[in-house]
C-alpha cells in the first residue's frame, strides 16, 4: 500500500513540476493515515479512498507551492483538516506556518499531527478568524495568508487582508467559476488595503477539475475597524 502511495504522490506531482523527497513522502503517508484514523471520531473530510486523498487534498494543496517563496512566515486561517497549510508545511522548512481554526477539535487534530510527524516549523491556533486578525500578536504580522476555505473572495480578504504585512500576499485557492467572485469583491479589496495581482487557471493532473488560484497584493494598511465582530463578515459581506 505504502509502495503505491509512494509511486503515485511522486507521479502527479512530477506532472505539476514539484519535487518531493522520500523523506517528504513519508509524512504525506503518516498524515493520511491520521487523518483517517482522527476522520471516524470527528468529521474531517468526505474524501477518504488513497488515490483521491492524494489527488484531491496533497496535490490540490501542492499546486499553490510555486507562490511559495522561503523563509517566510505564513497564516493558513479556517485550515480544517490542515490544508493547505499542512502539505506546505511538509514542503518549506524554511517557512513558519500558523495554522488557525474556530474548531477546537480540529486545532487538537493538527497537533497529534504536527507530534507524529515532527512537523517543527507548524503552530496550530484555536481563533476565530475575526479575532485572531485583531489580536496584535498576529495583526500585519505574516507575508503571506492562504486559504482554500468555501467562503467567497469579499468575505476571504476580510478574514485574510488583516493578517498580511503591507507588500503582502494573499493566496485564494477557489473553484472553476470566480469571475463573479472578482467583481463582487472589488470594494471588499479597495477597502481593505488589497489589489488582485493574478488569477492563475489549473487542472488537476489526469482530470478535468478546474481551479483558480487568485492573488491579492496587500498595498496599504486595513483599517483598523476590520475585521469587524465575529460573524458579521459572512453575514454582511462588504460591497
Amino acid at each position: 500500500m505504502e509502495n503505491n502511495f509512494n509511486d503515485e504522490l511522486r507521479k502527479l506531482l512530477n506532472e505539476i513540476n514539484v519535487d518531493i523527497t522520500e523523506n517528504q513522502i513519508s509524512k504525506f503517508y503518516e498524515y493520511m493515515n491520521l487523518l483517517l484514523e482522527w476522520n471516524e471520531k470527528i468529521n474531517l473530510t468526505a474524501i477518504t479512498k488513497q488515490d483521491e486523498i492524494i489527488l484531491k487534498h496533497f496535490v490540490d494543496c501542492l499546486t499553490i507551492q510555486k507562490y511559495i517563496v522561503k523563509n517566510k512566515k505564513i497564516v493558513d486561517i479556517g485550515t480544517g483538516a490542515g490544508f493547505p497549510g499542512i502539505p506546505l508545511a511538509i514542503m518549506n522548512e524554511s517557512n513558519n506556518f500558523v495554522l488557525v481554526d474556530s474548531l477546537n477539535k480540529r486545532i487538537n487534530f493538527l497537533n497529534d499531527v504536527k507530534e507524529k510527524i515532527k512537523l517543527e516549523n507548524m503552530e496550530a491556533i484555536h481563533s476565530r478568524a475575526e479575532e485572531f486578525c485583531q489580536n496584535k500578536k498576529y495583526r500585519e504580522k505574516f507575508d503571506i495568508a492562504v486559504s482554500r476555505a468555501v467562503a467567497n473572495l469579499s468575505v476571504l480578504a476580510e478574514y485574510l487582508l488583516p493578517a498580511v504585512k503591507v507588500g503582502g500576499q494573499v493566496i485564494c485557492m477557489k473553484g472553476s467559476q470566480v469571475e463573479e467572485e472578482l467583481n463582487d469583491a472589488k470594494f471588499a479589496l479597495k477597502e481593505l488595503g488589497g489589489k488582485i495581482k493574478s488569477v492563475d487557471e489549473f487542472f488537476l493532473p489526469g482530470t478535468d477539475m478546474k481551479s483558480n488560484v487568485i492573488i491579492v497584493e496587500k498595498i496599504k494598511e486595513t483599517p483598523k475597524k476590520y475585521p469587524r465582530k465575529a460573524g458579521t463578515p459572512a453575514k454582511q459581506p462588504l460591497k
